[in-house]
């Protein structure tokens, strides 16, 4: 159980600050994320890594950053993209470059794609929803 003195109060918060994706293909992925995410860049890309921030301020920073190693089997960690429209969602993302992993199945509410460096997220049916709201 949790000590009442450990309860979040002004500066005592913890949250994410970054979600982290390490590619193999950098400036193609820096494209990829951009694009799906509707992310700008925190600060000037450095060669090798850049912080993708939401320009609204509403969803975590995204970080990518270049690597050797390809994407480690199996993944321990995915990103769930929630979308009003998940038919023109998953649409858009294949057009920008993503690949089908898993489509759509009878009573499931996901899809999953990969990114162009392979790593795995899913595309959440969230019709009726609004940015995290049910409207």
């Amino acid at each position: 159980m949790p000590d009442k003195r450990d309860a979040p109060n002004g500066s005592d918060r913890t949250w994410i600050g970054s979600i982290v994706i390490d590619c193999t293909d950098f400036a193609r992925m820096m494209a990829f994320w951009q694009e799906a995410l509707h992310y700008v860049p925190r600060e000037p890309p450095e060669s090798d890594s850049v912080v993708l921030k939401d320009s609204a301020g509403h969803g975590p920073n995204v970080s990518l950053n270049l690597t050797s190693e390809g994407p480690l089997e199996p993944y321990r960690l995915h990103l769930d993209l929630y979308s009003s429209e998940p038919e023109r969602e998953v649409e858009r993302l294949l057009r920008i470059g993503a690949t089908l992993k898993r489509p759509a199945m009878e009573g499931s509410d996901f899809v999953t794609l990969a990114d162009p460096d392979g790593n795995v997220f899913d595309v959440i049916d969230k019709k009726g929803w609004a940015f995290g709201r049910r409207v």
